[in-house]
């Protein structure tokens, strides 16, 4: 037994020394190569030992988010924000209790205004459906007024996008593509259908990269297919194309989009064809015509003036020539891969975007027939709620659908080595997203932010959240005090119907 005992550590003893003599062995050869390397001037001057803080960098984040960033202070989604989209997915309660994590003296914050005397429980009504395209053949009832912003198969992979087809269908809200076109997997689900157009018309092209009728007709020959949406901009990259890195373009996507496998799929920064306010009243003319479906366009706002033009255009020629709703997407929306100065310094965040084109919309008279959709890092209830009070119809949500898959904001959408299956195409990785599981928390998290919308809109006094104003919004101001948001951004000029 002894001789045995004595054996073995011997044994260990010889692992350990082979052990310390191969990681010695490696630190002299990192020597070498980090003190005769003049790329890295860190590595030459302090060889090895200045290889961690590389190594500190990349974990950096890791640490941020789980150790030392408290609950409200992550960007671009904190803590707080992410746990609410998590728990509402699963379905379980979403009570907190003790007292808010939030500083509500922090000028910006937006504070809804309680009713003395809200109505009854028994008098609480469910959010009601709304036409979009009135004028179109076939109009769309949308039943939602939170729905699915556009994300790409191949931005996100195949089964995050079947997972939001099935939980789309399931909680009856809107599914909108991105502009890498229609798959078998958007439509798999059953759930309604937003076509997005983007500036390579992934899906609609023809050989030479034209808006082909053709396959207008083909995709809207789908009964899914609800509405076309013509992309102009999105707020992580206004005045850029999509990019779609090229370890992103797997066989079957490079087929489906009519690219070459492989390789970076970047879209032309602007549709060749619309360089006015009146081609793009055109273009959308053309495009209802030929699919019988409604039509509206994505953008991100930079000033008021072309909004002006827009709407002063439409007056001359006829409502029927109006857009049937128009998104606006905010300068902080996200994306898989954007250029660091546009995603940063580009575009007027939603906050300010909101309100300035609902008044226009509605100032040109134009309230009940162009619909308004809000877009850009609204993932909570209190950021439904509030876009509605500014004047949206409906808000659309990318991320906050990411959340309720699984994501946890790794920040590497655009490496395709995302850690939870949704933006990645490696098989590996995507065997973490089981789409039996996770539709149910698309539904439920869709579900959710309806309801504590309506609870909101219930709490302040009136029965259905579209009927919530600027008066029941206060706007926290620098010195602490809160005023209301309709004397801060009074509305003139507007129907009556509409004033705060």
């Amino acid at each position: 037994m002894m001789d045995w005992a004595a054996r073995a550590l011997e044994w260990l003893g010889l692992g350990f020394l082979l052990v310390v003599g191969v990681i010695v062995l490696i630190a002299l050869v990192l020597f070498v190569v980090d003190r005769t390397q003049t790329a890295d001037a860190i590595r030459r001057n302090y060889p090895v030992i200045g290889r961690f803080r590389d190594l500190f960098g990349k974990l950096g984040e890791f640490f941020r988010q789980y150790f030392f960033a408290m609950d409200r202070e992550e960007m671009p989604f904190n803590r707080a924000q992410r746990e609410w989209v998590y728990r509402a997915a699963a379905g379980g309660g979403n009570t907190v209790a003790f007292g808010s994590t939030r500083n509500l003296n922090i000028a910006g914050t937006s504070i809804f205004v309680n009713a003395p005397f809200p109505p009854l429980d028994d008098q609480f009504a469910a959010t009601a459906p709304m036409v979009i395209g009135p004028d179109a053949r076939a109009p769309y009832t949308a039943r939602s007024i939170f729905n699915i912003s556009g994300m790409s198969y191949g931005a996100i992979s195949r089964p995050a996008v079947r997972a939001l087809s099935r939980g789309a269908a399931e909680a009856g809200i809107w599914m909108n593509t991105g502009e890498g076109g229609l798959t078998p997997f958007h439509l798999e689900g059953g759930c309604d259908i937003v076509f997005q157009i983007g500036t390579a018309k992934y899906g609609v092209r023809d050989a030479q990269g034209r808006l082909s009728d053709d396959r207008l007709r083909e995709v809207a020959a789908h009964p899914q297919v609800k509405m076309f949406e013509l992309k102009l901009a999105q707020g992580a990259k206004p005045g850029k194309g999509g990019i779609l890195p090229g370890a992103k373009v797997t066989a079957e996507i490079a087929q489906i989009r009519g690219i070459p496998a492989g390789e970076d799929s970047i879209s032309p920064n602007r549709h060749l064809e619309i360089d006015s306010t009146a081609a793009l009243l055109d273009v959308i003319a053309h495009i209802r015509e030929v699919t019988g479906k409604p039509v509206g366009f994505k953008t991100v706002v930079g000033s008021a003036e072309p909004f002006e033009e827009l709407f002063t255009l439409i007056s001359s020629r006829g409502a029927h020539s109006a857009p049937d709703f128009i998104t606006i997407d905010g300068g902080e929306g996200g994306t898989g891969a954007s250029p660091m100065p546009l995603i940063d310094l580009v575009g007027i965040p939603i906050r300010e975007a909101m309100l300035m084109v609902s008044d226009l919309r509605d100032t040109y008279g134009f309230h009940d027939r162009i619909r308004l959709i809000a877009s850009g890092k609204l993932v909570n209830p209190g950021d439904v709620a509030w876009a509605i009070a500014t004047g949206a119809d409906f808000v659309t949500s990318a991320r906050g659908f990411m959340f309720s898959l699984g994501c946890i904001q790794a920040l590497k959408c655009n490496r395709n080595t995302c850690p939870t299956g949704v933006t990645t195409h490696d098989p590996h990785l995507q065997r973490g997203l089981v789409v039996e599981e996770k539709f149910r928390r698309v539904a439920e998290y869709a579900r959710n932010v309806v309801k504590e919308v309506e609870m909101i809109a219930h709490s302040v006094g009136v029965t259905e959240p579209r009927k919530l104003r600027r008066r029941h919004v206060r706007i926290v101001q620098p010195d602490g005090s809160s005023r209301p948001m309709n004397e801060l951004y009074p509305r003139s000029g507007v129907s009556n119907r509409f004033v705060d």
